[in-house]
């Protein structure tokens, strides 16, 4: 299966066998349900190459500090301070302001969702600090459109899987699954992409992968080769 193009039964395969193994995953987790849309903004820029323990403590001090919202945000002097758990603070206290800069002057949510996701996805990635794995989570988990987050776990995945290879290309890998899932679905993109983290966590890790406890391990290239190797070991 190496390299193969993921057909869209394939695909739908391999989400059900994921959701069988670990359950609906009701992504986003959030702390603050008056603003959990906005927390959502908030957590996809601290969660850049941070875990998401120190990204919950960060927004547990700006919720101490007050109400997590834009304009709140943009007036906290001390932002870095507050979202030192989340380091590195300073640089991520400028992607804020920008993306809150940028939040308030278009309107908010109410305006924004108005756009359709190809020109909301140039505009986030307008934003300073803002790439293509951050714009897709913001566009996936607060604004509900249909797209495919090919972060470092899927790329981990897929590549064993036989989904992808050689150099790694966000766009390239984001719109072969893409093309293959189900059009204007985002709940199956939210499931999908959270589903793909708890088995990169529980399963398909990044030195040891279990493949002799993985759900995928028979249409995967990389298990199967590797439960052959053990057989033929014993």
């Amino acid at each position: 299966m190496a390299n193969e193009e993921p057909s869209a039964s394939a695909l739908r395969e391999f989400h059900d066998r994921l959701r069988a193994a670990y359950g609906p995953q009701h992504w986003w987790p959030v702390q603050d349900t008056d603003n959990p849309r906005f927390e959502i903004l908030v957590g996809a820029v601290l969660t850049q190459h941070t875990a998401w323990t120190n990204v919950e403590m960060a927004i547990a001090t700006l919720l101490e500090a007050g109400s997590l919202q834009a304009q709140a945000l943009l007036a906290h002097e001390d932002l870095p301070q507050l979202i030192r758990r989340a380091g590195p603070h300073n640089i991520k206290a400028k992607r804020l302001r920008a993306l809150c800069t940028w939040f308030v002057e278009q309107g908010g949510f109410d305006a924004l969702q108005k756009r359709d996701s190809a020109t909301l996805r140039r505009e986030l990635l307008a934003l300073h600090g803002i790439g293509h794995e951050t714009a897709d989570v913001i566009l996936l988990y607060a604004f509900q459109r249909p797209v495919f987050v090919a972060d470092a776990y899927a790329f981990r995945i897929m590549e064993r899987y036989g989904w992808t290879s050689g150099t790694r290309n966000y766009e390239r890998l984001r719109r072969r699954i893409e093309q293959a899932g189900p059009a204007g679905d985002a709940a199956f993109y939210d499931e999908l992409h959270a589903l793909i983290v708890a088995h990169a966590k529980q399963r398909c890790h990044k030195r040891k992968p279990d493949c002799e406890h993985c759900v995928l391990h028979d249409r995967c290239d990389h298990g199967r080769a590797t439960i052959a190797g053990s057989e033929r070991a014993v």
